[in-house]
């Protein structure tokens, strides 16, 4: 045999040999891509993603108008708890720029199963719903009432069985509490396998009340006792549940989108309910796609997969995308043409963009610029 063909036929084993090496050789990375977006004034699977609508007997209220253009929320496709990753597909992300490989340890910890990462993200989802429809009454001016509420319930701890998800805590050891974090300050004065006692009414008559001007903590409720434990880190007195601020509103605001987790829809859930209850179209027609947590407060945060997300939006047709503030520099950084990244920090900035947007003036929004250096 030429040595030529020798040294062309050993150098093709060699690379087959590797390719074969490669998709055996399972690598602890995960990857995450452009996923879908999804039109907060539209429909989805047929039903709108918001549906605002009052109790029956009232009239006018809430007035709905018409909307026109985008306000796109995106999200990130990932891969599976269980699938494990080759070493090919790895390097094949890692050339190419609209994917991300991070550790899989960074999407499913090693200390929670697939079942308890799926539950917090569905948990943080609703989360973000709860506080889209705070953030943006608070913009309208419209009123919200709060009341503290049993937000979860920690399996095998004290609490279990006697406390429920959705209680609403009017007092602990017969002191009023009127924000989450009253609960965990009266708690801990006890001492680890002493008794302390909760105050709590259902949620529905809690509501009831606040539309009827009165308080959760002015009703009478039904008292559980519940004895502390000591907590394994700190050695504190606790129950095992998770105190959350829960909120009465005017009207029914329904947020339908299956199959989406954790809290990165906040600010464009916030902006599609104003938009359905403001005359004015806040986009002018124009293509809005963006992402970011939101707080009760109106506070924009940032969140992770931001150039997964501006691809997928400009992919779909955005021509501006809302950036929280502390993923500025991330995501001009690899910015896709034709797409104008806006800075934002809180729900009134957004609405001061969306403003500049639908009257002509792009040159006066603040953009996202890449970091110094």
């Amino acid at each position: 045999m030429p040595r030529r063909t020798a040294t062309l036929l050993a150098s093709t084993l060699l690379l087959i040999a590797l390719l074969c090496a490669g998709v055996l050789i399972k690598v602890p990375y995960a990857e995450m891509s452009p996923g879908p977006t999804v039109n907060t004034l539209g429909k989805h699977d047929g039903e709108p993603v918001l549906n605002i609508k009052d109790e029956p007997g009232k009239k006018n209220e809430p007035k709905q108008y018409g909307t026109s253009g985008h306000l796109n929320m995106t999200t990130v496709r990932v891969t599976g708890s269980e699938y494990r990753m080759n070493l090919v597909e790895a390097l094949s992300g890692w050339l190419r720029g609209e994917r991300a490989i991070v550790p899989h340890a960074t999407l499913y910890p090693d200390d929670k199963s697939a079942e308890e990462v799926d539950q917090e993200n569905a948990e943080e989802f609703t989360a973000s719903q709860e506080s889209a429809k705070v953030a943006a009454l608070k913009e309208l001016h419209k009123p919200v009432g709060s009341h503290v509420i049993v937000g979860a319930v920690t399996k095998g701890k004290p609490a279990q069985g006697k406390l429920r998800p959705g209680d609403v805590i009017t007092a602990v050891d017969g002191k009023p509490v009127g924000r989450p974090e009253s609960v965990g300050q009266v708690v801990t004065q006890r001492k680890p396998g002493e008794d302390v006692t909760f105050t709590v009414v259902p949620v529905k008559k809690a509501k009831a009340a606040q539309k009827k001007g009165k308080e959760p903590t002015e009703l009478n409720g039904r008292k559980v006792t519940v004895r502390t434990t000591e907590d394994e880190q700190d050695g504190r007195a606790v129950v095992g549940i998770q105190p959350a601020l829960g909120h009465t509103f005017p009207f029914e605001i329904d947020i339908k989108l299956a199959d989406v987790g954790g809290p990165s829809a906040g600010l464009m859930f916030a902006l599609g309910i104003v938009d359905k209850l403001t005359p004015q179209k806040l986009t002018g027609g124009q293509f809005v796609a963006g992402t970011g947590t939101i707080d009760d407060d109106g506070k924009v945060g940032e969140i992770g997969g931001i150039q997964m997300k501006t691809v997928a939006a400009r992919e779909k047709g955005a021509r501006y995308f809302l950036t929280p503030a502390g993923n500025c520099p991330s995501a001009a950084k690899n910015k896709p043409d034709g797409l104008t990244l806006v800075k934002t920090s809180t729900m009134h900035e957004a609405m001061t963009s969306l403003k500049k947007i639908r009257e002509g003036h792009p040159e006066q929004l603040t953009e996202c610029k890449p970091a110094k250096g």
